[in-house]
């Protein structure tokens, strides 16, 4: 290929992404990378790799970015800085925050050494370094990091400011302040409208759209995630639609029309299977068990989980089990409440899967490092869990397990008996607040205590390893013991210290 064909044809590629067709514009790039050489080929390889991640292909984007970075020349004073932080965005897409900080500081190492006619490089090496900071969680510096990316917009590139805007609203949106983070999305999708960046104005009115679905407001919400989604599905930006999708269902579902949020559901998970995207597959498998509970269909549901918890497994996702545990006791215990008849056997498997998922769920609490994290996984995760395990072994008229649960419960925190009622239908988060890797809580600093304080520590935000085992009689027998065996083998992790206190 001349260098000419090859300009005309990354040319061509550009215009098919700004009109939206994202995968066209891939095959483009892909056909100059086979046939170029050189710096157009090394583009080529850049260009894919973005494409690539856009639709949802992010191990393949990684592999493109890493094999561009490996030919282009050692002088390439703009064009590797630019891979190193493309490649950081699709390292976060596959989880690997580690590789995506080293990719960022390497970037920032050769933009400090450049000239002001890289600011938007700069722009997008900050705005990465937000993105970092908030998947970890680090909500101050991510707000300091996403402050002096707007102030580095707005003076080296204005068509990018809709994303530190965007950025901050995310920030003010997780730490509570719904008013800012509302004002910033607004800001940000009128700046990509200025801009003319299509695929931007859809991706902030999904993100918006998804804000207002977790602060109740679903009115407000469906008009632009209905927006979104057209232009998602039909530019073939497969991820993305499969989240529309899901997020249409969910709606769906908290309308009562089972029928709709069964086919949404159905449709995201084509979507995510398409792209590659395993875990919002198993999420979506999750969630559409609860509509086959709902619509009388028990067998699908089983399958539906188990399909999951086997993809959580494979890939190591401990707690993610626990919490498929969960849920999946949860709808065998809202399909006996609402027969009426009793069921020993199906009391028994539901009590089984809740009692050791409880535990799992509720040993996390030691390894959350800030306070607000603790009580959004008490909220949404924790105590359901637990109030689940209360109440299956109590109507299981299983004495000693109801006695052990007391036992573990009051050594480190207060049982609330008038929360665990069973009023209303039950109902999984849009979005669960995820959980630490292994291996979170072993910081330096902590320090041993008894259960209790223990708990009491945990609660206040102090480094503490996991609790003890309670022994409660003379010849040691551990409170829980067999279930929290039962949940270290199922989960593949630890849920209580090898310390043995005696509680009696």
């Amino acid at each position: 290929m001349d260098d000419q064909t090859g300009r005309d044809l990354l040319a061509a590629g550009a215009v098919a992404y700004s009109r939206g067709d994202v995968a066209e514009a891939l095959r483009t790039f892909e056909q100059v990378a086979s046939a170029a050489t050189g710096d157009l080929r090394t583009s080529a390889i850049i260009n894919a790799a973005s494409m690539s991640d856009e639709l949802g292909e992010h191990a393949k984007a990684v592999d493109l970015y890493r094999e561009a970075l490996a030919v282009m020349p050692a002088d390439a004073i703009r064009m590797r800085p630019a891979a190193l932080v493309n490649l950081s965005q699709a390292l976060q897409h596959i989880g690997d925050l580690d590789s995506a900080q080293d990719a960022l500081e390497q970037a920032r190492e050769l933009l400090a050494a450049g000239g002001a006619d890289q600011g938007d490089l700069r722009v997008a090496c900050l705005l990465s370094l937000t993105a970092v900071a908030m998947h970890r969680q680090q909500w101050a510096h991510a707000a300091d990091v996403a402050t002096e990316s707007l102030d580095a917009a707005v003076r080296f590139a204005p068509g990018l400011a809709g994303h530190p805007l965007m950025n901050l609203a995310a920030i003010h949106f997780e730490t509570g302040r719904f008013d800012l983070s509302d004002d910033f999305a607004g800001q940000a999708l009128a700046a990509f409208e200025t801009a003319g960046d299509v695929n931007a104005v859809a991706e902030t009115q999904q993100n918006l759209g998804i804000m207002r679905v977790r602060t109740g407001r679903l009115d407000d919400a469906e008009p632009l995630l209905l927006s979104s989604q057209t232009y998602f599905e039909r530019s073939g930006i497969g991820h993305r639609a499969g989240i529309g999708s899901k997020v249409l269902a969910f709606l769906a579902e908290g309308r009562g029309d089972a029928e709709r949020a069964s086919a949404l559901y159905r449709r995201s998970l084509d979507y995510f299977r398409g792209s590659g995207a395993v875990l919002d597959v198993a999420d979506v498998e999750t969630r559409l068990a609860t509509v086959s509970f709902a619509e009388g269909r028990p067998d699908e549901g089983e399958g539906l989980l188990a399909a999951a918890f086997a993809t959580y497994r494979g890939l190591g996702l401990g707690l993610h089990c626990a919490q498929v545990d969960f849920w999946h006791a949860t709808l065998l215990d809202s399909a006996l409440t609402a027969s009426g008849t009793p069921d020993d056997a199906a009391q028994a498997r539901a009590t089984a899967l809740a009692v050791p998922a409880a535990i799992a769920i509720d040993a996390v609490r030691y390894t959350l490092p800030n306070g607000r994290q603790r009580e959004q996984w008490n909220r949404e995760i924790a105590d359901p869990a637990m109030q689940l395990a209360f109440r299956l072994a109590y109507a299981s008229g299983e004495a000693r397990l109801v006695a052990d649960l007391v036992e573990a419960q009051c050594a480190g925190t207060t049982v609330d008996i008038g929360r665990a009622g069973h009023g209303a239908a039950p109902r999984l988060p849009l979005q669960l607040p995820d959980p630490p890797p292994v291996g979170a809580a072993d910081h330096d600093g902590s320090f041993l205590l008894g259960a209790a304080l223990a708990g009491v520590a945990a609660g206040a935000g102090l480094p503490v390893p996991l609790p003890p085992r309670l022994a409660v009689t003379a010849d040691g027998r551990i409170v829980l013991g067999s279930a929290i065996a039962a949940a270290e083998e199922r989960y593949g992790r630890e849920v209580r210290g090898s310390r043995v206190v005696p509680a009696w």
